[in-house]
């Protein structure tokens, strides 16, 4: 494959740079719409759970959504600021019913003060929430006296966010970018990682266009291509340029340096591609949309960007030849990193023991960690629908915006069985209260249960079981926002086995097929955990307990939201083991030169570090760059996965596998015979270097 790659860049290279700059712009006219046209309603739910069907059968027999619209009115019942805004929410085509509370009567929908009031109003099933959100935004427009909030409103502005969030992570992170490729590539070499990453990130969003006419995908995903997308395509043009530049300082022409860049950092790409997107393949495995559109937008971005890198690249290094620069290479046993590596290994044991309990310190604060779920609280204060949210949790002591929703399957005739049910709710462990029940329609019941706590909380997550334990007189289900979330860890601690497993399994396979060892996969999957937690006890640091969380913008937190962490997961294994491909490549490159165990693995360290470094430190701006967002999780995974970069380029590769590579010695290449010989028929062994 790669000589014919080689060949079609050396005898036509205008032509591939030609037909880059086609597809480039194809892209950017199918893919620049997307951030506007995705749109996946309920992605945190499992769409197979009991709250789900609980959700559809209310839905069903009701025709009003579970998505409401809270109208928070600063000003006493019976004002005319809450006779406006009623009368606003009933003009609404898609508003079913408007539920004002009494100016004399005690009501959950009036704050202990009785300053302001709560108008609740019922939102038709059919009804698009980002087009009736529009529309009452536009009657309410200037209206300071009023907030909107509920689900329907926190889902749209959390929509919209995120799309703000991806134009600020752009505006920061390319010119940062630029400036920082500059510096590292130097000279015409620096549009050479933006070309590329641009190239990958909008051919992602024209493919993603296209997945979204069969599979509604969540706008997060946008937000996770641009960084990853972006990062990737960096890295991969680093490795690649470095090792045109380190062919040319041998004394290649252009012709063989491309050929040979081709045959070994063009295979290093393509197997780093692989093991980020079996990384980004395993979020596939659970139900919910959002992980699945994390999964698919993270499986073709990285696959994208090795295509990019090892299409593309080779034509624009045959244009612009010499004058990319080349690198007058020192003896092979010299240099800074070198000599790291050896003092690392002169001390192995140490040097191990020291980097792991670094990282296992900085994992402690993990085994605090708490889950959380995904509510009008990952917005910025700003937005109305957290104002509301924090209002109503604050002054409405009385009020539950998301009770346990139970859903009786039961005829009308059925009542007097319906109350006594009721009647056994009340003495659930956690019930505050209870609402009657009300028929929906011919053949179902409704009873709301009421607990005061948050929904993430204990004692909802209790009541929430206690209630599906309960024996009824129909057939039950229990929905609601409580119930959606246990439904989700259910699903998640389901599901994690499988994708830990696929991981596992994959990362093993590639890396095998890389190096031919048993022994490096097992190393590398260690290491990667070592990463992940590492990270994980950043993120409860800072978010959950709040220590520094003003530096970037945000306060404490109750804890973590779930799904966003295993897309952190699946990231951040994907690139612990990229930066692993890396060195592991040179160290067995340079061990098939015929240099002892020791020597090559210095030498692999000399050869990557100061790549490995910049890189990222590159991908660190790309990825940390979701910081400067709005939105809570997305500033989680940013973080988290900066910091996970940074620990794995300069802890993990630095000091703990070289040091752990010493210690193990010649076993650390061991395979089994039969798997040795497998491998050599396969036939994807290296070259030998120049």
């Amino acid at each position: 494959m790669f000589t014919s790659l080689w060949r079609r860049a050396v005898r036509r290279p205008r032509r591939v740079a030609a037909l880059a700059f086609v597809a480039f712009l194809l892209a950017a006219v199918i893919g620049g719409p997307a951030t506007g046209s995705f749109e996946a309603p309920h992605a945190f739910d499992d769409p197979g759970s009991q709250g789900t069907q609980a959700r559809e059968q209310i839905e069903r027999a009701t025709g009003d959504s579970s998505s409401d619209v809270l109208a928070l009115v600063h000003a006493p019942p019976g004002s005319p600021a809450v006779a406006r805004t009623a009368s606003v929410l009933r003009a609404d085509p898609d508003v079913t019913r408007v539920t004002v509370p009494s100016p004399r009567a005690p009501s959950p929908l009036v704050s202990r003060d009785r300053g302001e009031t709560l108008i609740a109003a019922n939102v038709r099933a059919s009804a698009r929430d980002e087009d009736l959100v529009k529309r009452l935004e536009k009657s309410l427009r200037g209206d300071r006296s009023v907030s909107l909030g509920g689900d329907a409103v926190a889902n749209t502005q959390a929509g919209e966010q995120a799309t703000s969030d991806l134009g600020r992570a752009e505006l920061f992170a390319f010119p940062l970018l630029a400036l920082l490729s500059l510096l590292v590539f130097r000279g015409v070499a620096a549009a050479l990682p933006l070309a590329v990453g641009s190239l990958s990130v909008l051919s992602t969003f024209a493919l993603l266009r296209g997945v979204n006419e069969a599979v509604a995908l969540s706008p997060f995903a946008l937000n996770l291509v641009i960084g990853l997308g972006l990062g990737l395509a960096v890295d991969y043009s680093l490795l690649f340029v470095s090792r045109f530049r380190e062919e040319l300082g041998h004394g290649s022409d252009v012709s063989q340096a491309v050929r040979r860049t081709l045959a070994t950092a063009g295979r290093t790409v393509v197997f780093s591609a692989v093991t980020v997107a079996a990384a980004a393949a395993s979020l596939t495995v659970f139900p919910q949309r959002f992980l699945i559109s994390m999964g698919i937008g993270g499986v073709i971005v990285a696959l994208v960007a090795a295509a990019a890198t090892v299409l593309v690249l080779p034509g624009l290094l045959v244009l612009l030849g010499a004058r990319i620069g080349k690198v007058q290479l020192g003896p092979d046993r010299s240099g800074r990193w070198y000599g790291l590596a050896q003092r690392t290994m002169r001390r192995p044991a140490l040097v191990a023991t020291a980097a792991a309990a670094m990282l296992i310190a900085l994992a402690a604060p993990a085994v605090s960690l708490n889950w959380t779920g995904v509510d009008a609280s990952i917005l910025p204060t700003s937005k109305s629908a957290r104002v509301v949210q924090d209002s109503v949790t604050r002054d409405f002591p009385q009020a539950d915006a998301s009770p346990v929703n139970v859903v009786l399957n039961a005829p009308t005739s059925a009542g007097a069985s319906v109350r006594a049910y009721s009647a056994q709710l009340k003495g659930v462990q956690g019930v505050r209260s209870v609402s009657a029940p009300r028929p929906l329609d011919a053949r179902t019941w409704e009873i709301d249960v009421h607990t005061g706590s948050d929904a993430a909380s204990g004692t909802s997550q209790r009541v929430v079981s206690d209630v599906r334990a309960l024996r009824a007189p129909a057939p039950v289900l229990v929905g609601g926002t409580a119930a959606d979330l246990h439904d989700q860890r259910a699903a998640v601690s389901h599901a994690v086995p499988i994708a830990l497993g696929l991981l596992a399994v994959l990362t093993i396979a590639a890396l095998w097929l890389m190096t031919g060892s048993l022994v490096l996969p097992a190393i590398a999957l260690v290491m990667n955990l070592l990463t992940v937690a590492a990270a994980t006890g950043i993120l409860v640091f800072v978010f959950q307990q709040g220590h520094l969380a003003g530096l970037i913008g945000t306060s404490a937190q109750p804890g973590i939201e779930q799904t966003d962490y295993l897309v952190l997961l699946a990231i951040v294994f994907g690139l612990s083991t990229d930066y692993g491909v890396f060195l592991l490549s040179r160290i067995k490159e340079a061990r098939d030169r015929g240099l002892s165990d020791q020597e090559a693995i210095a030498v692999g360290v000399q050869r990557t570090g100061a790549i490995v470094s910049a890189a990222a430190i590159l991908l660190t701006v790309a990825l940390g760059a979701f910081v400067t967002g709005k939105v809570v999780f997305l500033k989680e995974l940013g973080l988290g996965a900066a910091v996970a970069v940074l620990l794995d380029a300069f802890v993990v590769r630095t000091l703990l596998v070289p040091s752990l590579l010493r210690i193990l010695g010649p076993a650390a290449w061991w395979s089994p015979g039969p798997l040795r010989r497998l491998h050599g028929r396969i036939g994807v062994a290296e070259p030998a270097s120049a």
